[in-house]
């Protein structure tokens, strides 16, 4: 019972700070940012991924970073599709729009998630376009929020389960370029 009340007690606040926020970022809609927000929404799906994935492989493989950059991106985007699934079930909370499923519940959210994993993983191997890879991320969670279906602290929780799914990650499956042969012996490139 104690624990139950302190959940509350502490998940107050949070609810209405998510409300609040919901609210003024729904009174700044506007019909010219629909479509932007709704495509900016949509880099975050599978097909989009995946295909964004075969484009950083095939730059990527005369490097020789190429296969390590996308395996650490589909272990970091798995660990992280587990964890926020899981979590959505569990959690089961109702989107700021009024839909209500179980399978598809707000808390956290995937897109942002996603996003996030993989600007951690693109800006591990591209170190100087970090802030460009982190911008995307945040404007997909921002056009979750405009869209009205997540809350804020349903954005950040997908982000912060992002990072540190991909950092323990990395700290698995290091990016390392494959060893290259060379006049002396084999040596990194």
């Amino acid at each position: 019972m104690r624990v139950l009340l302190v959940a509350l007690v502490l998940l107050n606040p949070i609810e209405r700070l998510d409300w609040a926020v919901a609210r003024s970022v729904q009174g700044a809609r506007r019909p010219a940012l629909e479509a932007p927000m709704r495509a900016t929404s949509s880099i975050a799906r599978p097909a989009l991924v995946l295909g964004g994935l075969a484009a950083v492989l095939a730059v990527d493989l005369a490097a020789g970073a190429g296969w390590s950059t996308i395996r650490l991106a589909v272990v970091s985007l798995a660990g992280t599709n587990l964890l926020v699934e899981s979590l959505k079930r569990i959690v089961n909370r109702q989107r700021p729009d009024g839909e209500h499923k179980r399978s598809n519940a707000s808390f956290p959210s995937s897109h942002a998630a996603n996003a996030f994993a993989l600007a951690w993983v693109l800006r591990a191997r591209w170190r100087r376009a970090g802030l460009p890879f982190y911008g995307l991320a945040l404007l997909v969670g921002f056009s979750r929020m405009y869209l009205h279906r997540h809350f804020l602290s349903d954005v950040v929780a997908g982000a912060l389960i992002a990072v540190a799914v991909a950092w323990l990650a990395a700290r698995w499956l290091p990016l390392r370029p494959r060893a290259t042969r060379s006049p002396t012996g084999p040596r990194a490139s």
